[in-house]
């Protein structure tokens, strides 16, 4: 699990550092709002830690520009989007302020933090709010309801898949339901080599009879819907005498 660490103070980041990596966690560490940006588009972690008070870009709009990011509304900054990867799971993220007072603890939670501690704090407590947050990762990621690519966003509890067409809008595709089970695995296991065996496990399992290149014709269907160019397929890549993978570079 890897952890970024967002704090202007010095000495409580090289804290917070030194607790977290005495248990056995790998964290980065930076001290402005521009630097996390950076530093979260460069490596997504698993966890943010983010102190409120930061300069240049504080801590409440590094939070929202992550989030919305994330969800497609927006990119992040335009100075470090060239070398924006795909967000494929978002961090939790932990704020920390020297502010105490309800108001301040309402904003932070809007803007998408997952919780929130005040300063001075026990680095005990921290490390335990810590691993309660990745504990929830662990739980959650089976179920997870968003699953990003480069180029695709698949939506697991509204059932739709959207295609990225720039940076700014992405378009819904319309899929079958075996469509969209066939898309889901493609895209969850990114480089993968499926056999047409084992696709027809996955999608019907035991309810199937039939030849295995009905295969094909399901993923002749998909690529029409998916691909710029079907005939020169980009994403859902033929492997020759063995079946398909799922490539977005």
């Amino acid at each position: 699990m890897e952890i970024l660490i967002v704090e202007d103070e010095r000495d409580i980041a090289e804290i917070i550092q030194e607790c977290l990596e005495a248990e056995g966690f790998s964290c980065r560490v930076c001290y402005d709002g521009h630097s996390a940006l950076e530093l979260f588009a460069e490596h997504q972690p698993d966890l943010i830690i983010l102190d409120i008070r930061l300069p240049g870009i504080d801590g409440l709009e590094v939070c929202t520009q992550i989030r919305q990011h994330a969800s497609g509304i927006c990119s992040l900054t335009e100075s470090i989007s060239s070398r924006q990867k795909p967000v494929a799971n978002e961090p939790y993220i932990l704020m920390l302020t020297s502010r105490g007072e309800e108001i301040d603890r309402i904003i932070g939670l809007s803007t998408g933090a997952d919780d929130y501690y005040v300063k001075p704090f026990s680095p005990r407590e921290l490390v335990a709010r810590v691993r309660a947050l990745l504990r929830r990762r662990l739980r959650e990621g089976d179920r997870l309801q968003l699953i990003r690519t480069k180029s695709f966003t698949i939506d697991l509890e509204q059932h739709c898949i959207r295609r990225h067409v720039d940076t700014e809008s992405a378009k819904q595709l319309e899929l079958s339901s075996s469509e969209f089970k066939l898309m889901t695995l493609f895209v969850k296991h990114p480089g993968r080599v499926w056999e047409r065996e084992q696709l027809i496990e996955k999608l019907w399992g035991d309810d199937f009879f039939g030849e295995e290149r009905v295969i094909d014709t399901h993923v002749a269907r998909l690529r029409r819907k998916i691909e710029p160019h079907p005939n020169k397929p980009k994403f859902i890549k033929t492997v020759v005498g063995v079946g398909y993978k799922f490539e977005d570079s």
